[in-house]
């Protein structure tokens, strides 16, 4: 991969940029990046899912990324590579037309004398930055954020608007979180004494991995006496939930409102789905893929793709089949006794 900063590009060099090969007129400049029903001539497409396949042939985009099996099947100029979705993640960012942010402090942010801010930082409205906090160099720190006391943040990270970072929570490289996160609140730890909860003080922290991606309105809790560590790469979808205590492996990915209870342990390239529950104290082994609104009660120790309930139904064949379920046990005795009868 090559380094490009301008706004327009030929196929040629956008080739070169993610080591492909080009199919048709490589002269053709892009500048933009859309779907391949709706781009335009100016716009480069992608297709990875075989559902949107027939699509191509009508595709009105300048160039299509597409696979290796694909080529010759484009209408269109081509740009062949091993990965299309990999590939056009690369040349979306080219295009990229989130606003920058300057680097500057702005009048109402309140940093304290302790704390250490790098170069090129960017402290918006409000912001509270506490006692000897350190901000590596280029760090953006969006309004109304607070970074509490001895939180290290390294270079390049983004924290957007909205966001609430506990005291001594350590946030490695090139970090993205996003609005109304909260990292590194007191983990859900209580003891009972005769019907009366008793807190316990949760004395862990948070550790953030480099280059890993924190969604919105997410909750990392601290550990109650060892660190809730997310490893490198790790991306984090909305609304998610990570008890105290868990550590998730380099390069995992977990999707939208799932909760995964304390002391659970997530290895390497694991994907969850959106709505998973994870019980407390479970291992998930390297290399996992769970599906969307699994209940995971017991350790997972080999790689595959692992699934529980059921798909949607009509309600009609739902509540029959509820019924059915609810008989099974008493099915099963039956064949039982009328196998001893044979």
């Amino acid at each position: 991969m090559t380094a490009m900063n301008k706004r327009t590009y030929s196929l040629d060099e956008l080739a070169k940029h993610v080591g492909g090969e080009v199919q048709g007129d490589g002269s053709i400049i892009i500048s933009a990046v859309g779907t391949l029903s709706g781009a335009a001539s100016h716009q480069i497409s992608f297709l990875t899912n075989p559902k949107y396949k027939p699509q191509l042939k009508d595709t009105k985009a300048g160039a299509v990324i597409l696979h290796e099996s694909l080529k010759g099947d484009s209408p269109v100029a081509a740009l062949i590579v091993a990965n299309p979705h990999a590939a056009f993640a690369l040349i979306a960012q080219l295009f990229d037309t989130t606003p920058a942010v300057a680097s500057g402090i702005a009048e109402t942010a309140v940093v304290a004398p302790s704390a250490r801010i790098g170069s090129d930082v960017s402290l918006g409205h409000n912001v509270i930055i506490e006692e000897n906090v350190v901000l590596g160099d280029r760090v953006t720190v969006g309004a109304n954020t607070v970074i509490r006391k001895g939180t290290h943040i390294g270079e390049g990270c983004t924290i957007h608007p909205n966001v609430t970072i506990y005291h001594d929570v350590v946030i490695g490289k090139r970090v993205t979180i996003h609005s109304q996160t909260v990292i590194g609140a007191a983990g859900f730890g209580y003891a009972n004494d005769k019907g009366v909860w008793i807190p316990i003080p949760q004395t862990g922290s948070v550790c953030i991995g480099d280059d890993s991606q924190i969604g919105a309105s997410s909750s990392i809790d601290r550990g109650a006496m060892e660190d809730t560590i997310l490893g490198t790469n790790v991306i984090i979808d909305n609304q998610v939930q990570i008890g105290h205590n868990c550590i998730i492996g380099d390069h995992s990915c977990i999707c939208g409102a799932t909760g995964i209870a304390g002391s659970c342990h997530i290895g390497k390239h694991v994907i969850i789905g959106g709505g998973v529950g994870i019980n407390g104290h479970i291992s998930i082994c390297d290399n996992v893929q769970v599906t969307g609104y699994t209940m995971i009660v017991q350790d997972i120790k080999e790689p595959g793709v692992y699934s529980s309930g059921q798909p949607a139904q009509t309600n009609r064949d739902w509540r029959k089949n509820t019924v059915r379920l609810a008989k099974i046990g008493s099915l099963f005795d039956r064949v039982k006794a009328l196998e001893k009868q044979v």
